[in-house]
Order: structure tokens, then C-alpha cells, then sequence
């Protein structure tokens, strides 16, 4: 036993037989230094303890979470949340608390990781900055280690650990920046010269960038774009709550996207990241998301497969780690190509190549109209090479359509886990070509 199941253990003997339950706990660490100008200038490090709980009294809710785990606090979680659950109304749409599963062998997990100091993240940041080549660097690298588990009062028990690294810096000019990710499972895993490097030399392409006219263009939409188009396309259209309540731009087993698009969520992915099951104990399933342009599955929790008449993928989110209550995927990863992201460029007459998309809102759920910004590396190509730097642009654009038949002319070889506007490690994809984009102004309008 662990300190992480011993918590399970001992929150639903708090529990006993005054009300169903299930607890999901995390244990472990999250550690992170900063660098700025060149320079690390914060390291931190913290223990971490979560516990999160849900009660039922027939069919009546409540949740609660607490970082603190001695028996004052937890006794103290226990009795306020069955008093409010007490007077709660029935929960219609409740699927009840899951019973044993078998668990899935997955453990994306690195011993020397675990173990990481301050002088490890250390070594990532000076490559990143070495680099650089004497431009100035700035970012952060983090480390986590946690053992997860979840139990409830039907006889489920599950319990997992992982390890995640995250490298994400930029490097400047004095007019101009650039930036680079890197993230995996182990210190091993980050390439940390190699973000270094792209970050550099996007900041050096970027010096005398020139205003472009508004308007459509092909585009190459490098890994962290293509990493928030996955993470909106999953939030609004593959989960099962949207599908649910009609908010979808989803019709299963109908085409959408171009056919050379396949999307899928698979923890079992050896390049993957994260715990082998979900805030409910069920395991995470491998789900086609897009599978040769076509919709075949959606990403459920108990509560939606009920609704939906289907069985849970595994995808409800812990509370306090999700943005909403929605379903959602934790390791997407988009499928590769044939070509290197140099050949994609070749293929483009002219055309706009895109870094990284920033401040991005939906205007429409249902066909995922987005709104955001170009950020830290924004390049015209002309005849098939990059002629120079623009500046950031404003775009409207629904990501469905960017995708749609016949709009996807090239699909690069270089996957990698990309940062898009959700949290960092959860998209795994290579850069894209794709036929139009509307970029609508710059970034005042």
C-alpha cells in the first residue's frame, strides 16, 4: 500500500455506510524553475496531496476537494459534504458508482525523473539557452511525479503513477521572439536543444517583420497551432456532453474532414503521457476521434454514456484540472505524413507559416468558429521558401472547415508534443499545409 491508496482507504472508512462514495487522490510532486534574460531566477517545488470526493444519498450529489489529509480535515470533508448532499435534489442523470475493473498495464512512469533536482531542470534550461546563441531566453521547465488512485464504496480500486516533463521557452531580440517546446515522460525524453534552436531561429527569421494585407491564404500550421485546433475540436465537437446536449458539430460516421486526417485519444500510445484512468476509476480507452475524415466515437464519462445509451471511454475530468465538466481527451495525438515540414513550405506559393496561436475564443460551439492571434514566429513564403517575417495577424476561422474535405494538401513527419491553449502534453501532432485560412486583420483588428 501507498500513501496514495492508503488516503483512498481511509477517506471511505470515514465514509462507512453513511453514503456512497468515490474518493480520487493524487500524491507526489510538482516541481518548476523559470529563467529570464538567460538567467534561472525561481526555483519551486511543491508536495503535492489531493482529495477529491463525491457522495451520494439516493441519487442526491455533492463534491468536494481538500489539499489538507489529516483526520480533523478529512473527517471534516466527509461530514460536510454528506450534510450537503443530504439536501440536495435528485440527480436524474447520475450513472451510480462504477464497480472492479480490470486495469490497463500502462506506466508511463521514469524512475530517474521521479528523483529529479533542481540541478536536472537546470541542465535542460542551459541547453535551451546555449542554444540560443547568445540571444536572450526566457521560459520554465517543469517536473512532475504522482501517484494517482481512485476507490469507491461498489468495490472499485484503481491505482497508477506517472511522470511529465514540460520545456517551454522563447528566445529574443531586441524586436522580435521566437519560441520552442519540448515535452515527455522523462529528462530523457526532452530535446531541449533542439527547442533551443527552433526558438532561435524563428526569433532571428523574425527580426524586420512587415504588415501583410488581411485575407485567405494557405497556410503551414506548425505543431503548437495544430495543438490548439485539437484541443477546441475535442472540447466543442468529441465530447460527449456537447454531443449530448446537441452543442456538437458532430454526426457520427459522417465525413467532416479531409480524409487524410486521422485524430484518435490513446493513452496506451507509447509516446504518451499521463494516469491509465479517469476521475471515475475507468479506465481510459483508445477512441478514433477522426479516422479518415470521419467522426466513428466521442469521449464519454458514466454520466454522458448514460444519456448517450453507451458504455464510459474513460474520460471524465478530475475536478480542479479541467476548465469545464466536459469529457475531454488527454493524449490526442494527430496522425503523421509523409513529408518533412521543409517539403510542406516547398508546396506553397505563397502563403503564411504560423507558430503559435494565442488568445484564442470560440464565437460558435457548433461549428468552431475561433477567433485568436499569430504569436512569436509569423513568416510570408513565397514560391516555396520563407521570404520574411510579418507581424502577428488576427484570424476568424472555423477550425472544422480549415480541415475539411479536400482542404488538408499536406500533412508533415514531425510529431511532437506541442503547447496549445489548453495544457501543455495532452496533443501529440505533426506540422499541416492546409488549402485557406482567414486571417482578418492584424492584431489591433
Amino acid at each position: 500500500m501507498s500513501r496514495t491508496t492508503d488516503l483512498v482507504s481511509h477517506v471511505l472508512g470515514i465514509v462507512g455506510t453513511r453514503a456512497d462514495a468515490g474518493v480520487y487522490v493524487r500524491t507526489g510532486t510538482s516541481a518548476l524553475t523559470r529563467f529570464a534574460n538567460s538567467f534561472i531566477h525561481q526555483n519551486v517545488s511543491d508536495d503535492v496531496a489531493h482529495v477529491h470526493l463525491t457522495v451520494a444519498l439516493d441519487n442526491r450529489l455533492a463534491s468536494g476537494s481538500t489539499t489538507a489529509t489529516t483526520d480533523d480535515a478529512l473527517n471534516s470533508l466527509v461530514d460536510r459534504l454528506i450534510e450537503v448532499a443530504a439536501m440536495q435534489p435528485v440527480d436524474d442523470e447520475f450513472a451510480g458508482f462504477g464497480g472492479p475493473v480490470a486495469p490497463r498495464e500502462i506506466d508511463h512512469f521514469d524512475e530517474e525523473t521521479s528523483r529529479a533536482d533542481p540541478d536536472a531542470r537546470a541542465g535542460i534550461v542551459k541547453a535551451f539557452v546555449d542554444a540560443g546563441d547568445g540571444l536572450l531566453a526566457a521560459g520554465m521547465c517543469g517536473v512532475d511525479s504522482y501517484t494517482d488512485a481512485y476507490g469507491n464504496t461498489a468495490g472499485r480500486f484503481i491505482d497508477g503513477r506517472m511522470t511529465r516533463v514540460i520545456l517551454d521557452g522563447i528566445h529574443q531580440t531586441e524586436t522580435s521572439a521566437g519560441s520552442g517546446h519540448s515535452a515527455g515522460p522523462s529528462l530523457s525524453s526532452i530535446d531541449a536543444a533542439g527547442a533551443g534552436k527552433l526558438a532561435s531561429d524563428r526569433a532571428m527569421r523574425a527580426i524586420d517583420a512587415f504588415d501583410t494585407k488581411p485575407g485567405e491564404y494557405e497556410v503551414i500550421l506548425a505543431p503548437e497551432a495544430m495543438a490548439t485546433i485539437a484541443q477546441f475540436l475535442t472540447g466543442y465537437g468529441f465530447s460527449g456532453k456537447s454531443y449530448n446536449e446537441g452543442t456538437s458539430f458532430v454526426t457520427l460516421d459522417e465525413q467532416r474532414f479531409d480524409a487524410a486526417v486521422h485524430l484518435k485519444d490513446d493513452v496506451a500510445d507509447p509516446r504518451g503521457l499521463g494516469i491509465s484512468f479517469d476521475a471515475e476509476g475507468t479506465p481510459r480507452g483508445t477512441v478514433a476521434l477522426i479516422d479518415g475524415g470521419v467522426t466513428p466515437s466521442l469521449l464519454h464519462d458514466r454520466r454522458t454514456a448514460k444519456k448517450a445509451g453507451g458504455v464510459s471511454t474513460g474520460h471524465a475530468p478530475v475536478a480542479g484540472e479541467a476548465w469545464d465538466s466536459r469529457p475531454g481527451g488527454r493524449n490526442l495525438f494527430f496522425g503523421e505524413g509523409p513529408s518533412s515540414e521543409q517539403d510542406l513550405i516547398a508546396q506553397v506559393e505563397r502563403g503564411i507559416y504560423v507558430s503559435t496561436f494565442n488568445y484564442c475564443r470560440v464565437l460558435d460551439p457548433k461549428t468552431v468558429v475561433v477567433t485568436g492571434l499569430t504569436r512569436n514566429g509569423t513568416f510570408m513564403i513565397e514560391n516555396g521558401a520563407i521570404t520574411g517575417a510579418v507581424t502577428n495577424l488576427r484570424f476568424t476561422q472555423s477550425f472544422i472547415d480549415a480541415l475539411g474535405p479536400t482542404r488538408v494538401k499536406g500533412i508533415g513527419s514531425n510529431s511532437r508534443f506541442a503547447d496549445g491553449e489548453d495544457e501543455p502534453g495532452t496533443v501529440h501532432t505533426p506540422s499541416f499545409h492546409l488549402a485557406s485560412w482567414n486571417f482578418t486583420g492584424g492584431v489591433e483588428g
